[in-house]
């Protein structure tokens, strides 16, 4: 009896996005050290993205400015401009779309192909790859790292760990080296394992992703429950997750999130940023016709080296898309965990949306008319501009609408 055919997954990272989309609109900059930054005058100046040459000199994503300058004292500083940085993730998108209808958008600068049934059109998996790489290079003007496996964990441990490390920028995984190649690796670098976990797992003697391989799935589930079992899985190399083209991912949320000019104590001023990010979430989820049953708050501190904040959410009385009903659920998650330390950035988001269009009787009423009165908003908003129409509170020292109106994710356009 014939096998079932292996599957043929990619994930294609594009090496210090932001900084390479500056570079190729910028030839000048080439082979210099360059770093995307905020403004270097303001408390929230820090690293978004750094070139292969300021990294050789320390210089680490998140880096406040003047440690920067400290480390590399020829850095040439450039600001972010995000819609280049989206027309450029758009761009790679298309030239994959090329390749096969399978594209997955994991971020900006990462997205998952699955080329399985691409083999016969355009050759071995690495002659595709090294296709995909010249064209991304020849029309965009960045490089791409490639991992190739046979599911997106291989792909992404096949990237992140060796594609990333290696001149060629391309690396392969199987499920035949795959236990030898990441077994060595510190706990970290396993995909899914962040400070706190990697903390966690150290505890209790956990220090390489064999290590925990070595581990039982029922220890890890026990423990830590499903985010256990995914870690078990992501050790072994095992990943049932199907590439998703956007077309096919549903909207599961709608968020929105800032890191502030400034450290914000005052609990009036932080209420004011809470109050604009869920006007925003709540007007994105109205034009998408969708109302959420689930709140979620982040706070961080301000203090980069030792970390305060937190990430909560609460379940809703009912569906909705209302401000001033999720905005309810901001305040009383903000008050329940917030520690009274200054704080640096805060991001609120709505999950487990459902049709707006259907309204429960039981508060029929109520509901039409926070509703009308959102969309009547939206409209303004969307016909005169996002500062066409604001409330009061967004006019103190502590507002931010009017900062961010004429940018995107928080920087210039």
């Amino acid at each position: 009896m014939m096998g079932k055919s292996k599957k043929i997954i990619f994930l294609v990272d594009i090496q210090s996005f932001y900084a390479s989309v500056e570079i190729a609109s910028n030839p000048d900059l080439r082979g210099k050290p360059v770093v995307v930054c905020g403004d270097p005058k303001k408390r929230h100046g820090i690293t978004l993205a750094a070139s292969p040459e300021a990294k050789k000199s320390g210089v680490k994503t998140g880096m406040p400015i003047w440690q920067v300058k400290a480390l590399c004292p020829k850095v040439n500083f450039v600001r972010p401009h995000m819609k280049k940085y989206i027309e450029a993730s758009i761009q790679i998108t298309e030239i994959l779309n090329q390749f096969t209808d399978q594209v997955e958008v994991f971020s900006i600068d990462e997205q998952f192909l699955d080329l399985t049934k691409s083999q016969s059109l355009f050759g071995t998996p690495e002659t595709m790859a090294k296709m995909i790489q010249q064209r991304i290079w020849d029309e965009v003007g960045v490089f791409a790292r490639i991992g190739i496996g046979e599911n997106k964990i291989h792909a992404k441990m096949a990237c992140d760990n060796f594609a990333k490390k290696n001149k060629v920028g391309i690396f392969k995984l199987n499920q035949q080296n795959y236990r030898d190649l990441t077994g060595p690796l510190p706990i970290d670098q396993l995909f899914g394992v962040g400070s706190r976990m990697k903390r966690n797992l150290e505890r209790i003697g956990i220090y390489t992703i064999a290590d925990l391989a070595e581990r039982s799935l029922e220890e890890m589930k026990k423990r830590w429950g499903i985010n256990g079992h995914v870690l078990w899985l992501n050790a072994h190399g095992i990943d049932y997750s199907p590439v998703e083209s956007s077309s096919t991912v549903l909207y599961k949320g709608v968020g929105n999130s800032i890191t502030l000019p400034r450290d914000y104590e005052n609990r009036k001023d932080i209420e004011v940023v809470l109050l604009e990010l869920t006007e925003e979430v709540c007007r994105r989820a109205r034009l998408m016709h969708k109302k959420g049953n689930t709140v979620h708050l982040s706070v961080r501190g301000a203090d980069f080296d030792h970390p305060t904040g937190f990430h909560r959410q609460m379940t809703l009385p009912f569906a909705t898309n209302a401000t001033m009903d999720v905005y309810r659920g901001v305040l009383q998650l903000f008050d329940r965990f917030w520690d009274k330390e200054p704080v640096r950035s805060v991001g609120v988001s709505l999950t487990k949306l459902e049709d707006a269009r259907e309204v429960q009787l039981s508060f029929f009423s109520d509901q039409v008319k926070k509703i009308q009165l959102g969309n009547v908003m939206d409209e303004i908003r969307n016909r005169y501009g996002k500062t066409a129409i604001f409330r009061a509170s967004s006019l103190s020292s502590a507002g931010l609408l009017f900062d961010r109106a004429t940018k995107i994710g928080g920087h210039e356009a």
